[in-house]
């Protein structure tokens, strides 16, 4: 029997404003707040509401046979509750149905698991519990940002406790091998790899509309027939993609409703089942190990860092970044934190890549910016300004041994203090139930 494991990101940015050099030291707000909620308002009105909509009916329709896997970052919950709460309540209507489930990832969908294991360890932590609070889940599937995955951070998942990972079935990667079964990395034995097959998933999310295309139109029963003609052993179909892609990237008057609807009463008419990815983890055994030494995501033909770490603007602003990321967790104002997540937003990095062709086109596409240059010279003035903020609190020419003592006085001092506030209410308690003589 032929399983399809369905796999929804959901993500939006908080984008920048134009930030000038003169607002450097007098301008402590770095966004486009008009674009930011207009955006996620129109998205949420095209996508986000008819597409949950849509999969509570086909749920119930199928008796909870129809089963689907979200990840939403951080960044886009803060965005939904400041602006579209209707959609966190609907996506809550989706997890009471049991038949959905919450992925783990970075919460601010940063590029921390690259080189700030720190980092990555406290944001997939915060999201975590963020996921719990929301949706009465604790995660126990991990999604990286991208589906950037290597053998390095499956160490770096492991040590959180994870035993599922979901990337990208990179060509290069699999060479002659298949995206449809469940893998095993090769150095954390524990933890179990799902593979996007890439060209089922661009079916629907890229090439859909696209009457130029071959197969188009591209019709449920179609589908389900190629899926149902793959050959027998591989079993496990894993469909990744952008959720945007019904309502917005592929607009409503293209169908992808319709044919998203008959989905599951074709599939269980040629036999094929859905399954959650931590369900497909305890059906499906690892086939083999699957070594990936280099870094890979779902990006571009390359299927690597490119997108994000392919030029000197990238891999400068990403540097300026991080080398104050220490002093910054060491910092408790809520502003400069908030700030410092914010910063980190992979988009950021996407809209600084100078590639060419029709990769290029895509980054400029979902750019607010004219060129990379104005959005590596707007982020690095917004980034010095943090930076200004981040000095005030903890100088940059204190070094971190100092800092670190410094916080553990101060912490030490909050300790006692809290434990002298608690004996004092206590004493005050029985001095004021103590029977008079």
């Amino acid at each position: 029997m032929k399983t399809i494991c369905f796999y929804f990101q959901i993500h939006q940015p908080f984008r920048l404003k134009r930030y000038r050099f003169f607002d450097i030291g007098n301008d402590h707000h770095y966004y486009d707040d008009f674009s930011n909620e207009t955006i996620l308002e129109d998205i949420a009105k095209k996508s986000f509401l008819p597409a949950n909509a849509l999969l509570l009916e086909m749920i119930r329709n199928s008796q909870g046979a129809f089963k689907v896997a979200f990840s939403l970052s951080g960044v886009v919950l803060d965005q939904l509750e400041q602006h579209a709460p209707e959609v966190l309540d609907s996506f809550k209507e989706l997890a009471k149905t049991g038949c959905v489930e919450f992925l783990a990832e970075t919460y601010a969908h940063s590029l921390c698991s690259i080189d700030e294991a720190e980092e990555f360890k406290v944001q997939v932590t915060q999201h975590s519990k963020r996921i719990k609070s929301l949706f009465g889940q604790n995660p126990k599937v991990f999604r990286n940002t991208e589906l950037i995955y290597s053998d390095d951070i499956a160490d770096l998942v492991a040590g959180l406790g994870y035993k599922t990972v979901i990337t990208e079935g990179a060509k290069h990667v699999l060479g002659w091998k298949s995206p449809n079964y469940v893998y095993q990395s090769a150095n954390q034995p524990t933890i179990k790899l799902l593979l996007k097959n890439n060209k089922l998933s661009d079916d629907i999310s890229f090439r859909f509309s696209n009457h130029n295309w071959s197969e188009f139109p591209l019709t449920a029963d179609k589908f389900v027939d190629w899926i149902a003609t793959i050959p027998e052993n591989e079993s496990l179909i894993n469909l990744f993609m952008n959720y945007e892609t019904f309502g917005n990237l592929q607009p409503a008057h293209t169908g992808i409703f319709e044919f998203l609807k008959a989905l599951p009463r074709m599939a269980g008419e040629r036999n094929i089942q859905f399954k959650t990815p931590s369900e497909v983890v305890d059906a499906f055994k690892p086939i083999e190990k699957l070594s990936i030494p280099y870094l890979i995501s779902w990006a571009d033909e390359e299927r690597d860092l490119s997108a994000w770490l392919g030029n000197n603007l990238q891999k400068e602003a990403f540097k300026s970044l991080y080398e104050i990321g220490e002093r910054v967790r060491m910092i408790k104002d809520r502003a400069i934190r908030q700030d410092w997540l914010y910063l980190q937003t992979s988009d950021h990095f996407y809209y600084m890549s100078t590639k060419r062709s029709s990769d290029g086109a895509v980054h400029q596409h979902f750019s607010p910016f004219d060129s990379p240059y104005e959005a590596f010279t707007n982020y690095m003035n917004v980034l010095s300004d943090f930076k200004l903020r981040v000095d005030a609190q903890f100088p940059a020419s204190v070094d971190n041994e100092e800092l670190h003592a410094l916080l553990e006085t101060i912490q030490n001092q909050e300790d006692t203090i809290a434990k002298l506030e608690k004996e004092l209410k206590v004493l005050k308690t029985k001095a004021v139930t103590k029977p008079k003589k």
